[in-house]
């Protein structure tokens, strides 16, 4: 294959690429879209694939744009900047619904929702890496596919609490300070993880729907401030019964909506802090009926689950679901599971191990918690075949 090469971009694919086509190869190109004409140099050849890099749009597909970001030509944090809100939404759908058909053999439910919330300043955490300069710092984040640095004085999918830290944390941190800070925004406070002397940490305080999550910046919270409380209210439903489980539990927020409507809940949260949290909220809220196993879900899952379990409700990192919770859920026969996922890759393989005999999808929807991202959220609603 030569260096450069000009292909007309087919599609986008799940995480953000765009798929063009060079004498029949698969080539994938980052920061494309569906009609463009390009130019592009290969950056890595496999046997039955390649990567590629624009050089030149030589005519641009339908929604492309000019990003909004000044740094988003260097910085890896977006990928779908150079396309409009109502085209991302349209083609990131359209990425799930091929790879859970192409990978799961599912289909996505007639009359599956879509939902998309405001594009900008809608982010409550991130991830800013750090580089000692003398006596103060650079803070931003990794280029594109490198773990160089792109120092960025503004970030417009941040919140806007944190977005206006970011022109003067570099020179708050000391040049023996951490290599990496996470920042959390809570409603009225924010904090930083590592704590740095001088700038905001603590535990902070988040509102979603009826309930109010405490939390510190080491633990996942899903980071869409307005658009939460639509995953938790298509996740949970109107469901009810004695006995519900919430897999990678995180500081319970889908747990504390469970509670309100099955008798007992055992949440299972393998990370020490998130799990401390979680018990925390439900005592807060007096849900007494909230149990939290601190293990790892492998390891709280290892000798099966117990009979009579109404719901089991998942929202598992992009990994999924191991093998073994994925047998320990099929043993269980719970009446109906809730998967939440970030990945349609691994939510089609799995969803294709969990409808092979016992289960069948029932409801999809789609949750654009990422704009300016090539992801989208997935609430899946499985109930047991008869």
């Amino acid at each position: 294959m030569v260096d450069e090469i000009e292909l007309t971009v087919e599609k986008l694919v799940a995480g953000g690429d765009g798929l063009g086509r060079y004498e029949g190869i698969p080539i994938f190109v980052p920061r494309s879209a569906p009609g463009d004409r390009l130019r592009v140099r290969v950056s890595e050849r496999q046997a039955d694939y390649g990567r590629a890099e624009i050089l030149e749009v030589l005519a641009a597909g339908p929604g492309r744009r000019e990003a909004p970001c000044p740094h988003y030509a260097e910085c890896g944090g977006c990928a779908l900047q150079h396309l409009t809100e109502e085209r991302q939404v349209e083609l990131k759908a359209g990425a799930v619904r091929e790879t859970l058909r192409r990978l799961g053999g599912i289909e996505l439910p007639k009359g599956t929702e879509i939902v998309a919330g405001h594009p900008w300043g809608y982010r409550l955490r991130t991830q800013l890496h750090v580089e000692s300069a003398g006596e103060s710092s650079t803070v931003g984040y990794h280029r594109r596919g490198s773990n160089e640095l792109v120092a960025v004085d503004q970030c417009r999918i941040l919140v806007p609490e944190i977005e206006s830290l970011i022109p003067h944390l570099g020179g708050q941190l000391p040049a023996d300070g951490p290599r990496r800070i996470d920042l959390l925004a809570g409603d009225a406070a924010i904090d930083i993880a590592p704590p740095v002397e001088g700038l905001p940490h603590g535990e902070v305080r988040i509102s979603v729907g009826d309930f109010d999550y405490q939390l510190d910046a080491r633990c996942f919270f899903q980071a869409h401030r307005k658009l939460t409380a639509t995953l938790v209210q298509r996740a949970i439903g109107n469901w009810e019964g004695d006995l519900a489980y919430d897999l990678y539990a995180g500081v319970g927020l889908l747990t504390l909506p469970l509670a309100r409507r099955y008798r007992r809940v055992i949440a299972v949260e393998g990370a020490a802090v998130s799990a401390r949290f979680a018990r925390k909220n439900a005592r807060r809220h007096q849900l007494d009926g909230v149990e939290v196993d601190a293990r790892a879900v492998e390891g709280a899952l290892a000798q099966g689950l117990p009979s009579g379990i109404d719901r089991i409700v998942v929202d598992p990192p992009r990994d999924g679901l191991s093998r073994g919770v994925r047998r320990a859920l099929l043993a269980a026969r719970p009446p109906r599971v809730t998967y939440v996922s970030c990945h349609p890759a691994t939510l089609a393989r799995d969803l294709q191990h969990l409808t092979h005999e016992d289960y069948a999808v029932e409801s999809m929807v789609l949750l654009d918690l990422f704009p300016q991202s090539g992801h989208m959220e997935v609430v899946a609603q499985l109930v047991l075949r008869p």
